[in-house]
């Protein structure tokens, strides 16, 4: 398969600690996309240099290494800054670690560029190896999202497989110190919606990878469901100082 090719449209892939198996990831991304970005976030188990070998190959694939860890969300801020310097739009982000559907990256894009002005959410479709812990527990972030942005429409908050244009998140992130790390993704989505942007909401699996597959998981439930909950307790404060701006939105379709 011959991948696509885009001036406007990249796939960013954060990355820290993956495994080894983050190049079929890169391979996968590359087979339908080109270009494909990777930002190492300070990665220390050496699939930097796997990375950069694979970059040196591969003219569509270019690697971003930050020196130390700092948070998806800082990973994918430092990808879209960049790719905003040199001409891009929007941006396709994704997981290194093989959860996400490649397959689906023609899909999203094409959603994105007939519709440039909104966000292309993937809602999750699970398997039975998925955990149900996650998987209830991610119904409560997904009711406070919904809520928080009056239900404009987020179809799942904290799916990363989604295509963001790059102006109006950059502009929120960096008006923003917080959205650095686990609660990039829900907030990003609440934030652009309170910008106006609208979410487009496409079906995609998720794979839950056993060790045996090579499956890493940086997942805390202790600690990030409590970052979670700080971050819904500043949205909410947000969403109210915000609620007759919704409303109105709501109520007579301004997006302004």
């Amino acid at each position: 398969m011959t991948a696509s090719a885009s001036s406007t449209h990249l796939v960013l892939i954060p990355s820290y600690n993956p495994g080894p198996g983050v190049i079929d990831t890169v391979r996968q991304a590359r087979a339908q996309w080109t270009p494909v970005w990777v930002v190492v976030d300070g990665s220390t188990d050496g699939t930097d240099r796997l990375l950069q070998a694979e970059a040196a190959r591969d003219p569509g694939l270019r690697v971003i290494v930050l020196p130390q860890n700092q948070g998806k969300g800082s990973a994918v801020l430092a990808g879209i800054e960049q790719a905003a310097r040199e001409g891009f739009t929007h941006a396709l982000t994704m997981d290194s670690d093989g959860q996400h559907p490649a397959d689906l990256i023609p899909t999203f894009m094409a959603a994105s560029q007939r519709d440039p002005g909104t966000m292309v959410l993937g809602k999750p479709v699970f398997g039975p190896e998925a955990p149900a812990l996650r998987v209830n527990g991610r119904k409560v972030s997904n009711g406070w999202a919904n809520l928080e942005t009056l239900w404009m429409g987020v179809g799942d908050s904290l799916y990363g497989f989604r295509v963001y244009p790059i102006a109006p998140l950059a502009k929120i992130m960096r008006g923003n110190r917080f959205m650095r790390r686990f609660d990039f993704d829900p907030e990003a989505v609440v934030r652009l919606c309170w910008a106006g942007v609208r979410p487009l909401n496409i079906d995609a699996p998720v794979r839950y990878l056993s060790a045996e597959e090579g499956g890493v998981s940086h997942f805390k439930y202790l600690r990030d469901n409590t970052l979670l909950t700080w971050m819904h307790t500043r949205l909410f404060i947000g969403f109210v100082l915000r609620l007759p701006l919704l409303v109105w939105r709501r109520l007579f379709g301004s997006e302004h």
